[in-house]
């Protein structure tokens, strides 16, 4: 049993390692265009993706977007999440129904609803609107985190803290934001992500000055075919290892640091 769970584990991660062992190589070809296996090896595409301001100013426009929706996403989510985890009242059912609608509902119909209600009000193609449309598609996803952390939050702490004179406020921001830190940085983490990553409605709402990198990918393979896509995928790729690696390496370094100590 224990083998076949190893072998199974081998071919899923086989499965998942498989487009890397193509993207990463097609990277550093000399090929004009996506080729496998490259003619010849160099750097070149590395240069022309960070010195090309069509590519810089997309990657800087989804990092800008990204950073905006994840900060506006928890600011929303937070009294929402406490509101609905810590208390009763009429409606709450269609409540919770409405923060998860967006998981449920096809982000090509998302979109187009998007693009007729930017429309009217002009934001279309704007940096606003856009961190708008990616905000309520990330709220499920905050939602889903914070409220898990909130449910296993004592509350003895915050009646401790307001026993002994501590206001509200007060309450909030000394003890239950200390406590749910890890939450709130989950939370704003897959708010980032999402957005970074959302193609389908940026590809209607965004526009030629407020395009974000999926978008420009997109148009490029559709066009061109550009090896700077592979380029922009391995950095992606080794962005989300350093920081899947860091945390670990960490954790570790302080362990050998502690377990020195006298």
């Amino acid at each position: 049993m224990r083998l076949a769970l190893i072998l199974f584990g081998a071919v899923v991660l086989a499965f998942v390692a498989m487009p890397l062992l193509i993207v990463v190589p097609m990277s550093f070809s000399t090929a004009v265009s996506l080729e496998f296996p490259p003619p010849g090896w160099w750097t070149g595409y590395y240069a022309a993706y960070f010195s090309d301001a069509r590519w810089t100013t997309p990657t800087l426009n989804s990092l800008g977007i990204a950073a905006a929706v994840s900060v506006l996403t928890v600011l929303l989510v937070t009294p929402a999440t406490f509101a609905v985890v810590r208390h009763r009242f009429v409606g709450k059912g269609l409540v919770n129904l409405a923060l998860m609608l967006p998981l449920a509902v096809p982000h090509i119909v998302m979109a187009i609803g998007y693009y007729a209600f930017l429309a009217d009000i002009r934001l279309l193609q704007t940096f606003p609107g856009i961190v708008l449309a990616h905000t309520a598609l990330s709220v499920p996803l905050a939602f889903l985190v914070l409220s898990a952390n909130l449910k296993g939050f004592d509350r003895g702490l915050e009646r401790a803290a307001l026993s002994l004179g501590a206001t509200p406020a007060r309450t909030f921001l000394h003890v239950t934001m200390p406590v749910l830190w890890p939450g709130f940085a989950a939370a704003a983490l897959f708010a980032f992500v999402q957005s970074f990553d959302e193609t389908v409605v940026a590809l209607f709402i965004s526009g030629r000055d407020t395009e974000t990198l999926p978008r420009k990918m997109f148009d490029s393979i559709r066009t061109t075919a550009d090896p700077v896509i592979a380029v922009v995928s391995t950095l992606l790729f080794a962005a989300v290892a350093v920081l899947v690696i860091a945390p670990v390496l960490w954790r570790a370094v302080s362990r050998r640091r502690s377990e020195a100590r006298p």
